[in-house]
């Protein structure tokens, strides 16, 4: 339970200290930039608001002494690492909390979070999460990977009713995340939440570490500015302001895609969603549909000329209404089927989905459910960045999926499904499956394209992620045995 005493939180197993609010605490002497180099931000990115800050506090303990309703645990995947942070909660919590970690077979993925009770602890619920190892040479996927590990935790508290959160600092040394970098995620993280939920009304930042703590407060202006003055002269100092949610925002390179290479109009289409001529791609895939199969052609539009119909747009919206029906709907005849699954990460840290083709049995399966299904999966892993493995292993044309459904599914799904897919790999891909992907890329979505990559065999997949990241059915394995042998391959994983 919260004590509040006016604008101060009871510490117990601090001898009686309170925890003071951020508001509460001085502003540091400012330097004046203005005549010595122009700002970085024409106007103050995170403006002051006394009420946010009233909300937050930084403080230095040991995070299993603070009574709060929920607090944070860094650990492993297996939730049983053994670190400063786990070892007290542990050993305070009691042993039910690893009894209910067994009991339950809690895991839990890099980047994501979950929740127990607190048991012994002063708290009514510990939120778990995996914190992302750091390398310089991807250090976008580590920052992405670290603030929906913040994120995931803040969410998760708010959904278990937890009024104030101790949030401790997920990414340890061990994980080798540059101090000022990880405080920078976590600052922003927690304060565009803070900005967009009225709950946790309290988040505490503990650090029982002074290293840890030192940059923390350094940096802690720059988010939650403690006057007009301090938020102006956070313009010159703060650089990357983040996304909307705080998430690292990294620029990328871009391709643009025309369908004339001699004309320079500057009116060629521009939206990632799509980027074709609606009638070149009909007249193609009429061509295409009379150099294939008669079960080809079943998927592709009509070749006879069509009434106009309006394109339809789907605005944020209308995505957040399906993935409040996905969420509250029963998909239980869509998810026992067992077709599409998260299956590890890849060596990046980046989480891997699972398509099993063989499994998709479209006579059987309401498409409507399935496309719930499939946002209700994707939308807390695409976040960030992430792959997809596709095994079209044994599949057949009873599998395929209708080209008009593969067309409402690239369209209902917003920007950010296709931004952070970083890679489509295709397995055991068949003629059927290449010149599909071939048309598809090419005159509906241009924008994954060099994304896709087809792979005769399983054990290429290895190159990019590890064999115990990677579940897939007995029958994947055994077919790959038969069309390729033992060892087939040896991956290389110095590069991905």
């Amino acid at each position: 339970m919260t004590v509040i005493e006016g604008s101060v939180m009871r510490a117990p197993g601090a001898a009686g200290a309170g925890v003071a609010r951020w508001a509460a605490s001085a502003p540091a002497p400012l330097t004046d930039y203005a005549g010595r180099a122009p700002p970085v931000h024409a106007y103050p990115v995170f403006p002051y608001d006394h009420q946010i800050n009233e909300r937050l506090a930084i403080w230095q303990g040991d995070i299993s002494t603070l009574e709060v309703d929920a607090i944070t645990n860094t650990t492993d995947e297996t939730l049983m690492e053994s670190n400063i942070v786990s070892e007290r909660i542990m050993q305070c919590a009691g042993p039910d909390l690893k009894e209910e970690i067994i009991t339950r077979g809690l895991e839990c993925r890099t980047g994501e979070a979950v929740v127990t009770r607190g048991f012994a602890l002063r708290c009514r619920h510990v939120v778990h999460t995996v914190s992302p190892k750091y390398v310089a040479k991807y250090h976008s996927a580590a920052e992405s990977s670290l603030h929906n590990c913040y994120k995931n935790v803040l969410h998760l508290a708010r959904e278990a009713g937890a009024r104030s959160l101790a949030l401790c600092v997920v990414s340890a040394p061990r994980r080798n995340f540059p101090p000022d970098v990880a405080a920078h995620v976590l600052l922003r993280t927690v304060r565009r939440y803070l900005e967009q939920h009225s709950q946790p009304q309290l988040v505490v930042v503990s650090s029982a570490c002074g290293a840890e703590l030192g940059p923390l407060l350094a940096l802690a202006p720059l988010y939650f500015p403690r006057s007009p003055r301090e938020a102006d002269a956070a313009r010159w100092r703060l650089r990357d302001e983040g996304g909307p949610e705080g998430e690292p925002v990294h620029p990328e390179r871009r391709i643009r895609i025309i369908h004339n290479p001699h004309s320079h109009s500057a009116d060629t289409a521009e939206d990632d969603t799509s980027l074709c001529d609606e009638d070149a791609a009909v007249e193609a895939a009429a061509a295409f549909a009379r150099a294939c199969s008669p079960d080809t052609q079943l998927l592709l539009p009509p070749t006879a000329p069509a009434p106009h119909v309006a394109r339809r747009t789907y605005d944020t919206d209308q995505y957040e209404r399906l993935l409040r029906r996905a969420r509250s709907e029963d998909l239980s005849s869509v998810s026992g089927i067992g077709c599409l699954y998260q299956s590890g990460v890849d060596r990046l840290g980046r989480p891997v989905v699972v398509f099993i083709g063989k499994w998709f049995p479209i006579a059987d399966i309401d498409l409507d459910k399935a496309l719930l299904y499939l946002i209700k999966l994707l939308d807390p892993i695409v976040r960030g960045d992430y792959v997809i493995a596709y095994f079209h292993t044994l599949a057949a044309s009873n599998n395929h999926p209708p080209f008009s459904w593969l067309k409402e599914v690239y369209t209902v799904l917003p920007y950010k499904y296709k931004k952070n897919l970083k890679a489509f790999y295709i397995v055991h891909p068949t003629f059927w499956t290449k010149m599909m992907t071939w048309w598809f890329t090419t005159f509906m979505a241009p924008a994954i394209k060099a994304k896709v990559h087809t792979l005769p065999g399983v054990e290429y997949l290895y190159s990019v992620m590890a064999r115990d990241q990677l579940e897939v059915p007995a029958f994947v394995t055994e077919y790959d045995m038969t069309i390729n042998g033992l060892h087939y391959f040896q991956p290389d994983t110095n590069s991905t």
